[in-house]
């Protein structure tokens, strides 16, 4: 007998993650229970054996969270499926003087919806139900990486990802270098001590096992954002964060078939953070399960086109 990672006792001989954890999926194979459709995963080398195919599927996460007055407190008020915790603004948290790098209107456009017929969903709403959720697009999107367990070629890999995404959206990111933080399942959007007066920048970290347990499974990326509204103004995206395995993107890097399906996975994560959810039509990038589709495909660019005219929010 053995301990799981919630410390349980499960039988011996088992497949274990090289923590030592066993990982769910291998739980509900040896109990006879169905397993779902397998997520993106790390690619593997022709000829080589693959990781089996587990149940869990790429999560993504968008937390709601509402603005109560210039100053006032933050509330959840809407959790979705939360990123390892992540995105939820503790009730005690302050924020940002509203209107950092605001300006009058739109900082890019995006291109035209695509003729070819494709689907797309978004992960969070406006009240009418019907506008999705999305970062503001009147004033940029700053990131930063966390250096620690990067591989050779992966910030390449990320700036590539971001420049795409702008091209997709009309949004505009700027990179503010490295930072000393890691990732956390409790991450404050506004961090004054680190990041100055402004929302914290999307964080992206090359994570371990030990540090992003979701990666025991064999996932390989995750992300999401946190939103924010005023009184009288609609939810507008204001930080997030992706995770992205270190050892996994190594692997893959190594090889050039390997590097086209990193990008694949970079750019899945990238549709995350800025709003859109998974699909059904295996045809495009957003279906939540490993596929031949490298690049955004006609659903997930109307998708982001549709992100990219997002509402100007200036009192945040």
């Amino acid at each position: 007998m053995v301990r799981d990672g919630a410390g349980h006792g499960v039988p011996s001989g088992l497949r274990t993650s090289p923590t030592g954890r066993v990982p769910q999926w291998v739980l509900d194979e040896a109990a006879g229970r169905p397993l779902a459709p397998a997520p993106w995963r790390a690619w593997e080398p022709s000829g080589q054996p693959t990781r089996p195919r587990g149940p869990r599927r790429l999560r993504r996460a968008i937390t709601l969270t509402l603005l109560l007055g210039l100053v006032g407190t933050v509330a959840v008020v809407d959790p979705l499926d939360r990123l390892a915790g992540r995105g939820a603004a503790p009730a005690s948290a302050s924020v940002p003087t509203p209107g950092f790098e605001a300006a009058d209107a739109p900082l890019g456009t995006p291109p035209p919806v695509p003729v070819q017929s494709g689907a797309h969903a978004f992960a969070a709403h406006q009240a009418d139900g019907t506008s999705p959720v999305a970062y503001d697009p009147c004033r940029p999107i700053h990131y930063a990486i966390r250096p620690e367990h990067a591989p050779a070629g992966g910030d390449a890999l990320v700036h590539e990802g971001f420049a795409r995404l702008s091209d997709a959206t009309g949004l505009q990111f700027v990179f503010d270098g490295p930072t000393d933080e890691w990732p956390s399942g409790d991450r404050a959007p506004f961090q004054p001590d680190r990041y100055g007066d402004r929302w914290a920048p999307v964080l992206v970290s090359w994570g371990t096992e030990s540090e992003v347990p979701e990666f025991v499974t064999g996932i390989v990326g995750q992300a999401g954002s946190t939103a924010m509204s005023p009184p009288g103004s609609p939810a507008v995206f204001v930080t997030g964060a992706v995770d992205l395995d270190a050892a996994a993107f190594s692997g893959m890097l190594a090889d050039e078939a390997g590097a086209a399906w990193a990008r694949a996975v970079v750019l899945h994560e990238l549709g995350h953070l800025v709003g859109l959810d998974h699909v059904a039509d295996p045809g495009q990038l957003l279906y939540p399960t490993s596929s031949t589709v490298l690049d955004y495909a006609p659903g997930d660019l109307t998708g982001l086109a549709a992100l990219g005219r997002g509402e100007c929010v200036p009192e945040l």
